[in-house]
């Protein structure tokens, strides 16, 4: 039954999909005529390239016309405040090194939220979402309240609730600090389950583990736009998204993501030495 909203959360989710889509065939084309660097970030290996920035332009115009009223937050410096109480967050290309290697995980993400303190770490709820990979044509989606669809099919996630036999996907920040510490839990974890996989986009990660691909997703480190749309589809496909400690939602600090039965092992696992 869907939830009742002050706005359309499913026509939201189409204006989502169809921007994505969009977004995600101009960067596809943009890299077949070759990458380039514009600038870095937390670190020298964390990049930004041209394709980034055109992408969050065409995203941003196209939100818009579509919906002026809107606020916009993007990865590449977006930052627009609206009045209609919704907020687009939007990560033009999520696995920026991945598209410059030519490696087929990197998405377009576009969620539209709305003010909630208690949904994420900051302080947004997305009611709609879509995550589009270009290279694969895997278009996810979800709107509040009515599920989560892979091209237009519903997905579930696995349902795995033993964590010695879970396939776990994380990912790994860019500065040597965060990474340290990221290799340390990663020690820890990696006896105690399957096996890790991390294919360098977070949002397409969180994806396939909302449509069964893995058993659970960990990180620390993410920012909004990595996560807005993702945690959507994810909880839309069953899952239990989780913060690092039950008084702080999921979002920088921590998140997990896992079969409600296996969530709080899994981050007991990952927090307790």
């Amino acid at each position: 039954m869907s939830i009742a909203q002050p706005h359309d959360a499913q026509q939201l989710a189409s204006i989502a999909s169809e921007v994505a889509v969009t977004a995600g065939e101009r960067i596809l084309e943009l890299r077949r005529r070759g990458v380039a660097v514009a600038a870095s970030k937390s670190s020298e290996v964390d990049i930004v390239t041209e394709a980034d920035r055109e992408s969050e332009q065409l995203v941003v115009d196209a939100l818009r016309a579509e919906r002026p009223d809107d606020g916009v937050l993007g990865e590449e410096g977006a930052g627009i405040e609206g009045t209609s109480g919704v907020t687009w967050v939007i990560d033009p290309i999520d696995g920026t090194v991945n598209y410059l290697y030519d490696l087929p995980a990197y998405t377009v993400s576009i969620a539209a939220t709305v003010p909630d303190a208690a949904a994420s770490a900051d302080g947004r709820r997305a009611i709609a979402g879509a995550v589009f990979n270009p290279r694969t044509g895997e278009l996810f989606e979800a709107w509040e309240g009515g599920g989560s669809r892979l091209n237009g099919s519903p997905v579930t996630i696995s349902g795995k609730r033993e964590l010695s036999t879970a396939l776990v996907g994380t990912g790994f920040g860019y500065t040597a600090e965060r990474r340290a510490g990221q290799a340390a839990i990663l020690a820890r974890l990696l006896p105690r389950v399957r096996d890790i996989r991390r294919t360098g986009s977070a949002a397409y990660e969180i994806c396939s583990f909302a449509a069964g691909r893995l058993d659970a997703f960990y990180e620390h480190g993410l920012q909004p736009w990595d996560y807005a749309a993702a945690l959507l589809i994810a909880r839309e496909a069953g899952a239990s998204v989780i913060g690092i400690d039950d008084a702080m939602p999921p979002g920088e600090p921590g998140f997990f993501a896992a079969d409600p039965e296996l969530v709080h092992e899994l981050r007991r696992t990952l927090l307790v030495p």
